[in-house]
């Protein structure tokens, strides 16, 4: 086995180059989660020093039959930064994108830091400012999504871009579990579920991704959006499709896929 830093090239390579690669459990293992982690931290570091600037984090594995799949009793995370964002309504480029998908969650945006020990659910309602309608773009650097736990880990969870909706609304505006979110691709409908189906709750998956991040040493910040996990199915997208989301009490927000 290499050094983490010889792994973080591949990865940089291969986004560069838009040609995947070989998971990297076959040579990390499936289990080395930790050694994962300090992969992403490296490209982390490498994006930071060349300009780019955090803007939040995005929790990926929520649902708990994407977890059995994976053969993980938890969730991950990525770092999402200011070059992946997509504005609303707008378009993004395929050759910016490798063998994208596209998800519909609810993003939170933090009021307060999260920084103390042993956080609570009530710790994490008061650190909400708002919430927005959101989708991510998930895209990998593995062959054809060939991913365990440690591949998607050090390849940032998967993380490519993200679309922020524009109706910001407060937790108590809106039903954040039983919220009915409706993803369509033109008119089709593509997707569809509940909160629930993020751990039970996108709250629970934010106390998950706090804790994490303080038993890291990086806690999360004010200001920060988090993408809180798919509210249901991934779909694949290609040229000339347009993705829009639907979420009762909270909004729309769509994106367009273009050559």
């Amino acid at each position: 086995m290499k050094d983490a830093k010889s792994y973080a090239e591949r990865l940089r390579i291969a986004y560069k180059n838009k040609q995947a690669i070989s998971p990297l459990r076959e040579e990390i293992g499936v289990e080395n989660i930790d050694f994962a982690y300090q992969i992403q931290q490296i490209n982390t570091d490498y994006k930071i020093a060349n300009g780019a600037r955090i803007t939040g984090k995005k929790i990926g594995l929520t649902s708990l039959a994407v977890q059995k799949q994976l053969g993980v009793d938890q969730p991950d995370f990525g770092i999402l930064f200011n070059d992946m964002e997509v504005l609303n309504g707008l378009s993004v480029s395929m050759s910016d994108l490798m063998q994208p998908k596209a998800e519909a969650e609810i993003a939170f945006v933090l009021g307060q830091d999260l920084d103390g020990d042993l956080l609570t659910i009530v710790d994490i309602l008061d650190s909400i400012d708002y919430c927005l309608p959101a989708i991510e773009i998930v895209g990998s650097r593995i062959t054809n999504w060939d991913i365990r736990i440690t591949d998607t880990i050090a390849d940032n969870a998967s993380a490519s871009h993200y679309v922020l909706g524009h109706t910001p609304k407060t937790l108590d505006e809106f039903d954040v579990v039983n919220c009915m979110m409706k993803m369509h691709k033109h008119e089709e409908l593509v997707s569809e579920g509940t909160g629930a189906s993020c751990l039970g709750s996108p709250i629970n998956a934010l106390l998950w991704l706090a804790n994490k991040m303080v038993e890291m040493g990086n806690p999360l910040e004010a200001g920060e959006v988090i993408f809180s996990g798919a509210l249901g199915p991934m779909t694949n997208v290609q040229s000339g499709d347009k993705i829009s989301a639907s979420f009762k009490g909270l909004g729309d927000v769509s994106i367009n896929f273009e050559d």
